[in-house]
């Protein structure tokens, strides 16, 4: 674990630091300590210019033109290449669309129709996940399952998950990164489990795309979702990306099964516009509607800011980076925050966390976030569930990108000084 023991420490640390010129990549407000990138990730400094391309001349000028010459029809394709570098896909296994809840429910459908069709569900009629995942997720199949005639089963723990994995199941579905405390899902091994209980495995990429190396391929997976607005910086509600594993789209073929929200734009010649639905090749299937340029050039943008990472060492070396950050500050907490009856709530063990600690306190959460951000401190504050047990919880996401050691430092006394002086109790907050 990374250890500061002095301001001056981070910022050596910062001085030797080769990711360090990535920063100038973002227009970040001064004299800001932005620890909310795992919510939504800082604007690129290309992401304006290029909008205002898209809008004044390939819209403006090009209108309807745009969809060939400014190459609006491939931007799917073309951002969902470079969003697979950074995930383990092959190239033309991901695509760009929709919401991370919709590409959910279609690939989550998808995955419960091949099981249906393959196994039927008299026995193998489980979908499994965790109580605390995402509750969209949860949502999603919970309404899947009550259509489709399958079961929702959530485990307590991840350590409950295992034992879950028998021959009931039908699909694992997990997000990688926890989104309350950041813990980390051994992808392999539980797609593994999965596979070998008879089951399919879909993972939400939405907390670690961007933020950690991922390797789906490798990892066996059958699909996954993720989003594009955090750690791709592609701006508040940037379009969301899905991938299928090239097994799954054989075994969409084989069995005639489609996507539930089939559309023009997913069909094998959408421009003949002809009556009869097929479903275009590959992970284009997933396609619906018409693409949405101007959120997508944002995102490409985004995108491009991981990308810029690669000659530097990619997201290997970012890794590195973002467990001496998430480490150096675990370590500054312990040792300087405890007497206010702060906890680390996230993994200490840095391969078992993505890139967010978090913390519980023992009053008045809401309130201390609050007195951060009037400070320049910016992370965030989710309510915990009494009835289960789970406390109310400070985030902090550090994003290696643009994120700095002393940033590090900084944040922990900005902590103390409002936990010192109990300004977080004033009405304001």
């Amino acid at each position: 674990m990374e250890s500061f023991q002095s301001r001056a420490q981070a910022q050596a640390l910062d001085a030797e630091d080769r990711l360090a010129g990535l920063r100038n990549l973002f227009d970040l407000p001064a004299n800001l300590i932005y620890l909310d990138g795992n919510s939504l990730g800082v604007l690129p400094r290309a992401t304006a210019a290029r909008v205002e391309q898209v809008v004044r001349e390939e819209w403006g000028r090009g209108l309807i033109t745009s969809w060939n010459a400014a190459g609006w029809m491939q931007l799917s394709r073309q951002i969902g290449d470079g969003i697979g570098r950074l995930i383990g896909a092959h190239a033309d296994e991901v695509r760009v669309a929709d919401s991370t809840s919709v590409n959910l429910f279609k690939v989550l459908s998808a995955a419960l129709s091949i099981v249906k069709a393959t196994h039927g569900t008299a026995v193998r009629r489980r979908i499994v996940s965790e109580r605390s995942n995402f509750p969209t997720d949860l949502y999603i199949a919970e309404t899947l399952a009550r259509e489709a005639g399958f079961e929702l089963v959530l485990a307590g723990s991840a350590e409950e998950l295992p034992g879950l994995l028998d021959e009931r199941l039908a699909v694992l579905m997990l997000t990688h990164v926890h989104y309350r405390t950041g813990a980390l899902h051994d992808m392999a091994a539980l797609t593994k489990a999965a596979h070998a209980a008879g089951g399919l495995a879909v993972w939400d990429l939405a907390h670690s795309a961007g933020a950690l190396p991922v390797d789906l391929n490798a990892a066996n997976a059958d699909f996954a979702v993720g989003c594009g607005y955090k750690y791709l910086n592609g701006g508040p509600g940037a379009p969301a990306f899905l991938w299928a594993h090239a097994r799954s789209i054989e075994r969409m073929d084989a069995l005639d099964i489609r996507q539930p929200l089939a559309g023009w734009i997913g069909h094998a010649t959408p421009f003949q516009f002809t009556h009869e639905y097929r479903a275009a090749a590959g992970v284009e299937r997933f396609l619906c509607g018409t693409p949405a340029v101007l959120s997508m050039a944002a995102l490409g943008c985004g995108v491009d800011t991981l990308l810029a990472a690669e000659p530097l060492g990619g997201l290997e070396a970012l890794r590195a980076k973002s467990l001496a950050l998430t480490g150096g500050f675990i370590d500054l907490v312990d040792r300087r925050l405890t007497r206010h009856g702060v906890q680390v709530m996230s993994p200490r063990i840095g391969q078992h966390r993505g890139s967010q600690v978090s913390l519980s306190v023992p009053e008045g959460g809401y309130a201390i976030v609050q007195a951060l951000i009037e400070r320049g401190v910016v992370g965030d504050f989710r309510a915990g569930d009494a009835a289960f047990g789970e406390p109310d919880l400070l985030r902090f996401g550090f994003t290696p990108l643009y994120v700095r050691h002393v940033d590090v430092w900084d944040a922990v006394e900005h902590l103390l000084q409002v936990l010192d002086t109990g300004v977080w109790r004033s009405e304001r907050f």
